[in-house]
């Protein structure tokens, strides 16, 4: 725990887990990390948060351990955002989430937002933690991430939308 982080008055470690990582846009912060964005821009480009709410959600990410920030620009400064090995290691829980999102939060017509195949036994590796053909547990570093026609066009909206300046989250404007 950092001391930015209050400790709960419990020894659950769920509840002190949650203490840190509890809230929406710190969990899609870190879905952003793990799919490869590392800059301020990107990451809130794809998550729709202004930049005071990401700008604090990396900054308590990094006091608590799970995030280190590495400079890429001195003038003006400008930095990339990656995962410690404890960050790395909140994946599982990623998986999971994602596992219970593509289940019980969508119609089954609309298939998966994003296919990981197994690199070991380059099947599909279904919804995890283990791999549907092969068995074995399923390690972040041995994924190999293919997202839907549907889901990639989202996200090129979502980029694009905030390169033009507008800010909006393209998606949820289309819902109102």
């Amino acid at each position: 725990m950092s001391v930015n982080t209050p400790v709960p008055e419990t020894l659950c470690p769920i509840s002190r887990a949650e203490a840190i990582v509890g809230d929406r846009w710190t969990v899609l912060v870190l879905r952003e990390l793990f799919m490869g964005s590392h800059r301020f821009d990107e990451i809130q480009a794809q998550t729709a948060g202004t930049p005071q709410m990401i700008a604090t959600r990396l900054k308590r990410l990094e006091a608590d351990g799970l995030v280190v920030r590495r400079a890429y620009s001195e003038r003006p400064p400008r930095y990339e955002y990656h995962l410690t090995p404890k960050g790395d290691a909140f994946y599982c829980v990623v998986l999971a989430l994602r596992a219970w999102g593509e289940t019980w939060c969508k119609s089954e017509e609309e298939g998966l937002a994003v296919v990981y195949t197994h690199a070991t036994c380059r099947q599909p590796a279904g919804l995890g933690p283990l791999c549907a053909h092969c068995g074995e547990l399923l390690r972040r570093g041995e994924l190999i991430s293919t997202p839907s026609e549907a889901y990639a066009a989202e996200r090129k909206a979502r980029r694009d939308a905030f390169k033009g300046g507008r800010g909006a989250d393209p998606v949820a404007a289309q819902d109102q």
